[in-house]
């Protein structure tokens, strides 16, 4: 029976390490290009496998399990300004780790269920479900611009001045000492054949 555990266990590791290097390597990185992020993703993925797969042995519940390393990855990475999306796909790789480590499905079933969690962030980084924006944030001089009346202005000015497809606009600050406002430019990327 030890020996159908570790086998057991050994599956389960390939299926998770898999799911997780297909999610961080092919989809996050893919889109972010922040490769300390990804590399602690994947790190991170393996010690929530190995440690909640020893607790499991321990009369322990999913519950618990998944409290306690939320705590340890707030813990982490309350010092660190991390935007949500590093959150999500923090969340996911410990959701994956835990489901992998402690999830009562058959190993089918688990590979199929990450298998999904895999397609649908591909799918929500690509502009299948919303438009692919980047975002800058700006010092902008004419402030009379910022008007809600003269945001057409705003807009147009950003768009000669910029050369890019610009969406949206947000103000993020103004100072009136300086006539200047802080705004947060969302815009189409230039492909790379333009």
């Amino acid at each position: 029976m030890s020996s159908t555990l570790d086998l057991d266990f050994l599956i389960r590791l390939l299926i998770n390490m898999t799911a997780v290097l297909i999610l961080i390597r092919l989809v996050y990185f893919r889109a972010s290009g922040h490769r300390a992020y990804a590399s602690s993703f994947i790190l991170f993925g393996m010690g929530v496998f190995l440690v909640t797969s020893q607790l499991s042995k321990v009369d322990i519940s999913l519950g618990f399990a998944f409290g306690l390393f939320a705590i340890f990855s707030m813990l982490r990475y309350r010092t660190e300004s991390i935007t949500i999306k590093e959150m999500t796909y923090l969340f996911l790789v410990i959701a994956m780790s835990l489901l992998s480590a402690v999830g009562g499905m058959g190993h089918k079933e688990l590979a199929l269920l990450l298998a999904l969690v895999c397609v649908m962030a591909y799918i929500t980084e690509t502009s299948l479900v919303l438009p692919i924006l980047e975002e800058q944030t700006v010092q902008y001089e004419k402030i009379e611009n910022i008007r809600p009346e003269r945001r057409a202005e705003l807009l147009e000015d950003l768009r000669n001045r910029m050369g890019l497809d610009i969406r949206s606009v947000e103000i993020n600050g103004i100072n009136f000492l300086k006539d200047t406002a802080q705004l947060k430019v969302q815009y189409v990327p230039k492909t790379s054949n333009d």
